[in-house]
């Protein structure tokens, strides 16, 4: 849950950055409304390692600042990448979910509704950036920014 919980502090910080740099309204509106989102999955991530007695990554502020410039500056090559930039971000976040959903015990009712719930919401992200002309990213964008959230995930499980 530490690695969920980290995620949404990554992820809102994306979208916030990605918004600050936005040049047209709707697509501003679009990531202020996921960032809003992504601060309720923090939130629910957050009570959820307090119940099991867990706590949160140490570098929480780090990875909040590094995905807020990250962020904006994708949202600084125009909306349409930025969008895309969504599109690809919640794809991942889809498939560390479903990975997630699998191994959780099927005994961890609440865990598992508490993903599956951010999991259907990420999903309409992505497809919302894909209605507001979000285009694809090159697969080497794509590469590079999976092995980025490897890399995070390695280190949020441990720190």
């Amino acid at each position: 849950m530490r690695i969920n919980h980290t995620g949404e502090v990554c992820a809102q910080a994306l979208y916030l950055g990605q918004a600050a740099v936005a040049t047209s309204t709707d697509t501003r509106e679009h990531l202020l409304q996921a960032a809003r989102e992504e601060h309720d999955h923090l939130l629910w991530c957050g009570e959820r390692l307090v119940e099991i007695d867990a706590r949160p990554s140490l570098l929480n502020p780090l990875w909040f600042a590094g995905s807020y410039l990250i962020g904006a500056g994708a949202a600084l090559f125009g909306d349409r990448i930025s969008l895309g930039f969504v599109v690809e971000t919640e794809r991942q976040v889809e498939a560390h979910l479903d990975d997630h959903l699998e191994r959780l015990p099927l005994a961890d009712a609440r865990s598992r509704a508490i993903l599956a719930t951010m999991q259907r919401e990420e999903v309409e992200h992505g497809q919302h950036a894909l209605d507001r002309g979000a285009v694809e990213l090159a697969p080497a964008v794509r590469r590079i920014m999976g092995a980025c959230a490897d890399v995070m995930r390695f280190i949020a499980y441990r720190l």
